[in-house]
């Protein structure tokens, strides 16, 4: 596969800026932290409907390498996230955001890791899932991922309290 260039990765970004401008998809805003950079986005992820997270409003920032799309971007909330694949520090842990190729842990198939043709649409609604599902087998939030199988009520609580965070900020 030829590398692409910066100017293919930016040119991609600007089309997939347009279209979501044009046609937004439900679940999820997203836009330009400055318009003078294609490769930093703030999107804004609402809590699904029927989910812990439901009535949220989510803050990510969406950092692209300068080689898209032949590598991922990074994601990584701002808001405060309870989730076992959500990192302490806000970044999101989903098989689509990690390198091409094999798994060197062999937990992941090929297919299930990054690929260009994902898109920052795959990508969000592929979070907004992640939200409604978590995957506790491979967590990056440990603690979570151990309250979500041990002890759900405690779960729910630190949840609420973000959703309702999340609320008070918008």
């Amino acid at each position: 596969m030829a590398a692409a260039s910066p100017s293919q990765g930016s040119l991609l970004l600007q089309k997939q800026l347009k279209d979501l401008c044009k046609k937004p998809v439900d679940g999820f805003s997203a836009g330009l932290v400055d318009e003078s950079n294609l490769f930093e986005w703030s999107v804004t992820i609402i809590g699904p409907p029927d989910t812990l997270y439901d009535g949220g409003f989510f803050n990510a920032i969406m950092n692209f390498p300068q080689n898209y799309p032949n590598s991922p971007p990074t994601v990584r909330f701002t808001s405060e996230v309870w989730h076992p694949n959500v990192y302490s520090d806000g970044k999101v842990c989903i098989s689509i955001l990690h390198p091409p190729g094999d798994d060197p842990n062999g937990y992941e198939l090929a297919s299930e890791r990054w690929s260009p043709v994902h898109t920052v649409e795959s990508i969000m609604l592929s979070i907004i899932s992640m939200l409604s599902s978590p995957n506790d087998e491979s967590p990056a939030n440990v603690e979570a991922a151990k309250e979500w199988r041990d002890n759900r009520d405690e779960f729910k609580k630190k949840v609420s309290r973000c959703v309702r965070r999340s609320q008070e900020m918008t």
